[in-house]
């Protein structure tokens, strides 16, 4: 993992404070999962999305995050589901054991392009051919606050959309051209882009793409 792409340290101090806002959109899943389906919540904080999904009645869904702090606080708050800590080997999981993988503002929160091609590499690993990937995340903003910012690191960082926040952690909001070079090997199925509210009750318009795994040749 790049350094920069670190910041466990942040999450874990930060763990028990925060309240998540993006939403998932339940009637995309549900139009493409059967209630049997088996899904990973890859980034899964403390529980919020692996709740929602349990409530509409998928009962095979594990979430992962590397924050030991999220995963206790998702263990307690919400103790009939699985949690599990990213290890440093990289995802526990066998090779096709999901049905579907989600990311709900995860992307932001690993800066690099190479951190997010490894990423990606991974979660295709574990999704089964003809599962789907669902990525709720942020686009470029096009307000002067967040534009001032992006121009103030872009030097820093190389990316012009990655930014640090005043406590430290640093974030990246995308084009969508480099979304769509990153889901390359994915077909794409559907695309949206709601506005939404950030965890620093920012509002801030997101991006929503729903991508399935090619079936092997």
């Amino acid at each position: 993992m790049p350094e920069l792409d670190n910041q466990v340290g942040y999450w874990d101090k930060v763990a028990w404070d925060k309240t998540f806002m993006l939403p998932i959109d339940l009637a995309w899943l549900q139009a493409h999962l059967s209630l049997d389906s088996k899904i990973l919540d890859y980034g899964c904080g403390y529980g919020r999305v692996c709740s929602e999904l349990a409530a509409c009645g998928y009962p095979q869904v594990v979430g992962v995050d590397s924050s030991v702090e999220m995963v206790q606080r998702a263990r307690r708050v919400h103790p009939g589901l699985q949690f599990d800590v990213l290890a440093e080997s990289g995802l526990p999981y066998a090779d096709g054991s999901f049905d579907a993988v989600l990311l709900v503002a995860v992307l932001t929160c690993i800066p690099s392009d190479e951190g997010q091609r490894s990423l990606i590499g991974a979660l295709e690993r574990v999704l089964r051919p003809g599962g789907v990937l669902y990525a709720v995340d942020y686009v470029l903003q096009e307000d002067e606050r967040n534009r001032r910012r992006y121009v103030q690191y872009a030097d820093e960082f190389g990316t012009y959309g990655v930014f640090r926040l005043p406590e430290g952690a640093v974030f990246r909001h995308h084009s969508m051209d480099w979304i769509a070079s990153l889901l390359a090997g994915l077909e794409v199925l559907d695309v949206a882009y709601p506005e939404v509210t950030t965890m620093n009750r920012n509002p801030a318009r997101a991006f929503q793409v729903l991508a399935r795994k090619r079936d092997s040749a």
